[in-house]
């Protein structure tokens, strides 16, 4: 009997911690299958790779807010921050007479410098990751729109000499058929990203960073310097995102960005990371970003508009944020166990 308790109780355990990681390819797959049965066109590979576009940009972002949202904080200016890079990085290509590839460095570089900003603001200053993120949000709209004179930025078309890292993201050929470039190099962020996580000393100190901050730092951990790396990377990933965001889009628009941080967070706790912080998981990330992305996909198919879109992903999100909380309460449950009956004659 005592065997059969103790399996019990780690099946309950098992069955809390891993309710949500199951439940968000679950939802995938049945949102899949759903809007291919019931949608126009649905199954088609025009409409796979339109899932795959709206996911570059998203996905990117993503990943980098999972890196912060594990250590404890959020980062409300990835967006934003993203969106600055892509039209600072167009600016110095179109009016300063850079090369494409010194362009694309910038902004790369743009998105990195806003991550050592918040890092700053939130580990050394001791900002509220909230506000801090919230401020570097709209600085990060009024610096792009400063160094672009409040102008569009317009990226190279793809069939122009300079136009060569779109192939990047989407490979066309000359009958015009479409490969999907782009999900390689999201996959492949994303497995540099989850070995990050989960192979090297900077992804175990911002787990015990989002779990326990003040035994991380008597444990020895350097809170603060780790603490600003899990923001360096959402900078970094903003400016992958930027570029990824330019070679889909082409024209960026200043003061453009906001309200792509919430697709982000949204993605992350999806996906299953704990807005407590200490849980979370890279893949788990981009499963709730293919989500989202299927629905945008998925209801123009049942003649549905936009902001259907937008209601849905409201709900999933609540139902995620539910899980989540009933996910903590279930591992924070202390069980005490009744003291066993002695038997006669022991």
């Amino acid at each position: 009997m005592e065997n059969l308790s103790k399996k019990s109780s780690i099946w309950q355990n098992l069955k809390g911690i891993g309710l949500q990681r199951i439940l968000a390819p679950a939802a995938l797959v049945i949102l899949y299958i759903f809007f291919g049965l019931f949608g126009r066109n649905f199954f088609s590979y025009d409409t796979m790779v339109n899932i795959l576009d709206s996911s570059y940009y998203i996905g990117f972002i993503a990943i980098g807010v999972t890196f912060v949202i594990i250590s404890g904080g959020i980062d409300l200016s990835v967006g934003t921050v993203m969106m600055c890079a892509a039209i600072i990085g167009g600016t110095a290509f179109k009016s300063w007479g850079w090369p494409m590839w010194a362009s694309l460095l910038l902004i790369l570089a743009v998105g990195i410098a806003f991550g050592f900003f918040n890092g700053i603001l939130v580990s050394r200053l001791k900002l509220p990751p909230f506000i801090a993120t919230l401020g570097t949000m709209m600085i990060s709209m009024g610096v792009g729109s400063i160094v672009a004179n409040v102008r569009s930025a317009t990226f190279p078309t793809r069939a122009s000499e300079d136009g060569w890292f779109k192939s990047i993201f989407k490979l066309i050929g000359e009958d015009g058929f479409s490969i999907p470039t782009g999900a390689i190099v999201l996959f492949g962020v994303a497995i540099i990203s989850w070995i990050i996580l989960t192979k090297t000393k900077m992804g175990r100190y911002i787990f015990a960073i989002g779990s326990n901050k003040e035994a991380a730092r008597l444990s020895g951990v350097d809170v603060k310097k780790w603490e600003m790396m899990a923001y360096v990377v959402a900078g970094a990933t903003a400016g992958i995102g930027g570029i990824a965001f330019a070679a889909v889009y082409t024209t960026v628009m200043p003061a453009q960005g906001q309200g792509f941080e919430l697709y982000a967070i949204a993605g992350a706790v999806i996906g299953g990371t704990s807005l407590s912080g200490g849980i979370g998981t890279v893949f788990g990330t981009l499963i709730g970003v293919f989500i989202m992305s299927v629905l945008r996909a998925g209801l123009p198919s049942m003649d549905l508009q936009a902001h259907y879109q937008t209601f849905f992903t409201g709900v999933v999100v609540i139902g995620a944020v539910m899980l989540d909380i009933y996910r903590n309460e279930k591992s924070s449950t202390v069980k005490i166990k009744a003291p066993s009956k002695k038997v006669k004659g022991e």
